[in-house]
């Protein structure tokens, strides 16, 4: 139902498998992989303001509140970005299903075989405490940020990231850049329906985003992203 079956045919899922396997970080970028109409349908939930809170993470802590991050300095601060919660609005439940829908799907059994066969690693929520955490919206305004960082964890085998910014301009900022190797970082511009799958213990598997560039500070830039672990 959520995916563009075109996109994960056997003969689809070699190829992902082969250009993973090839590539420095190990990643793949599918375009298309979920079904569009569908998407439209979240997005259309995603761009409610009252479903967003304000997160923010240092090297040394995650989710601090005001108090500790106006101790930090600013070199320590590696996110400040908008996650949704839509549990904070009670009378709204009914309009929020279809997202809340979608991030189910992506801990669900057919999305996870997918990613098992193209990592062939077999991954599941067994042993993960509160898989809900691990998968969720987020957005970027243009005074928020990403920097540099690993996201490899014991256990933890694939990283996604899925763009959902419809008509991006090429000028607006917010890539997603891989460290990559020999100085030679890889660019990715997040463009709506775009699914990015990596490895995160992977050589060159640092990433951060770019920040927008004021010119669109108007714009928020929105994706999902999800974790996974093997058992």
């Amino acid at each position: 139902m959520w995916l563009n079956n075109k996109q994960v045919t056997d003969s689809a899922i070699y190829l992902y498998r082969a250009s993973l396997l090839s590539s420095c970080p190990n990643h793949i970028v599918i375009d298309n992989l979920f079904d569009q109409a569908k998407l439209d349908d979240v997005m259309r939930v995603l761009q409610q303001p009252h479903y967003w809170q304000t997160q923010k993470h240092t090297y040394s802590a995650l989710y601090v509140d005001n108090a500790q991050w106006q101790k930090t300095s600013n070199d320590q601060r590696f996110v400040q970005r908008d996650v949704w919660q839509p549990e904070a609005v009670s009378s709204n439940k009914v309009s929020s299903k279809i997202a809340q829908d979608f991030l189910s799907f992506l801990r669900g059994d057919e999305f996870m075989s997918v990613l098992s066969r193209i990592f062939n690693v077999p991954l599941t929520d067994m042993n993960v405490a509160n898989p809900d955490i691990n998968t969720n919206y987020f957005r970027l305004g243009a005074t928020d940020f990403v920097e540099q960082h690993a996201d490899d964890s014991p256990g933890r085998e694939v990283c996604m990231l899925l763009y959902l910014n419809k008509a991006w301009n090429n000028n607006a900022g917010g890539e997603l850049v891989f460290i990559g190797q020999d100085d030679e970082p890889i660019s990715i511009a997040p463009l709506y329906n775009r699914c990015v799958l990596f490895d995160p213990s992977s050589k060159g598997s640092e990433h951060w985003v770019q920040t927008l560039n004021t010119e669109y500070a108007d714009n928020y830039r929105y994706n999902v992203t999800s974790w996974y672990w093997s058992e």
